[in-house]
């Protein structure tokens, strides 16, 4: 354990145990206003799509720009182009070099459903948010941070001379955890009950998002409908003049409502339903995480009851099997620290969505209230003056 302390935030003033204190009450409080809680010296931001046209193919690279005080790092700062595969590459670098650990997802690879082009702007943008996300989730991570993968990433011109290994060692990883079909004799509880805790959230996931989207088709559906609306009752009111200010008003009033629920609907779409995306996701590398966990205690447990029928033969027990027992309890150890830290990110993230899902939905009710009030005196107007004619 003592290579992995080393790997903690440096000068970290709160957090000086282990990362599974992380939930202390003190970290929580500076965790709610960001998660600064930890003093980070590596900040990555990706920003600055751009789109690329060869003969062979179109592709979009995005900037990948590095500040960082690590010694690791030749220099404080980097600039480099990467595109979607690179992303892919380093994740999959980063699950076979780092088994114990729980990899932040990827925005899916293909093309969401519903967008037809992966060269439009908002294909592009919630991409973009996405992949800037993951990294984000990376250089925050204690250990993960520090992998040279990630390094490599981050600060190598160029990737391609790399890629082809990738390949290699994703085959060398299957072959190395083929223990399927045994029954493990005793996997501690809390590791079941994250496998329960998953399965549940995944499944109401599901469901808000699905909920979500068929919401989301519906109110673009009836802003379709909205936005013939308004001009209709503006070319009435040209033909009207007695009733032209209050149904110029009427229609002013519904081009407001309108583009409110436009607002509300973009942001559900843009902001709300990548959230649940990427923890849909973050699911499947958990449940992946879980079990590779089982099937190193299974290589564990089969070592072990090869030991005890040797038993008669007063031999020691042989080193490989100790190291097998040290595996399970690092991987218990890591695997618990990360899912701590799940769940305080998750927390947070959910906190943020649900309030700016709140925030936005009272701005278009707001919007649409206050157009209808201005509505009301037009109205009043056209009666008292028909009052005072009579």
């Amino acid at each position: 354990g003592v290579v992995k302390d080393l790997s903690l935030p440096n000068g970290n003033a709160v957090d000086t145990s282990s990362p599974a204190s992380s939930s202390s009450l003190l970290n929580r409080l500076q965790l709610d206003d960001d998660l600064d809680g930890e003093t980070r010296d590596l900040f990555v931001t990706v920003d600055d799509p751009k789109k690329h046209v060869s003969t062979m193919e179109t592709y979009i690279t995005y900037r990948v720009s590095t500040k960082t005080t690590r010694t690791e790092f030749d220099l404080p700062e980097y600039s480099v182009r990467r595109r979607y595969q690179d992303f892919d590459w380093l994740r999959s670098k980063l699950e076979d070099s780092q088994p114990t650990h729980l990899i932040p997802p990827l925005p899916e690879k293909f093309v969401m459903k519903g967008v037809v082009d992966r060269f439009s702007e908002e294909f592009v943008e919630t991409r973009r948010k996405a992949l800037d996300k993951f990294l984000k989730r990376v250089a925050d991570h204690p250990v993960l941070s520090f992998n040279e993968h990630f390094n490599v990433f981050l600060s190598a011109k160029d990737l391609n001379k790399r890629q082809g290994l990738a390949l290699l060692s994703k085959m060398g990883e299957s072959v190395k955890y083929v223990t399927g079909g045994y029954k493990l004799r005793a996997r501690p509880i809390e590791f079941a009950a994250m496998g329960e805790y998953l399965d549940i959230f995944t499944q109401k996931l599901g469901t808000i998002d699905r909920i979500a989207q068929r919401i989301i088709k519906e109110q673009s559906e009836y802003l379709v409908e909205l936005r013939e609306y308004s001009p209709v009752y503006s070319s009435w009111a040209s033909s009207e003049e007695e009733l032209q200010e209050p149904l110029d008003g009427v229609a002013a009033c519904m081009a407001n409502c309108c583009s409110g629920l436009e607002e509300l609907t973009e942001e559900m779409s843009e902001d709300f339903l990548p959230v649940l995306r990427e923890y849909i996701l973050y699911v499947e590398s958990m449940k992946n995480v879980l079990k590779k966990r089982d099937q190193v205690q299974a290589e564990y447990e089969t070592k072990l009851e090869a030991v005890a029928f040797r038993e008669d033969r007063k031999t020691p027990v042989p080193t490989d099997v100790e190291k097998c027992q040290d595996r399970v309890e690092c991987f218990n150890a890591d695997l618990k620290a990360d899912w701590d830290r799940w769940q305080n990110n998750k927390r947070q993230d959910f906190r943020q969505l649900l309030t700016g899902m709140a925030d936005k939905n009272i701005q278009y009710y707001e919007k649409c209230l206050a157009a209808w009030e201005s509505l009301i005196p037009l109205l009043q107007d056209k009666q008292e003056a028909r009052a005072d004619t009579n």
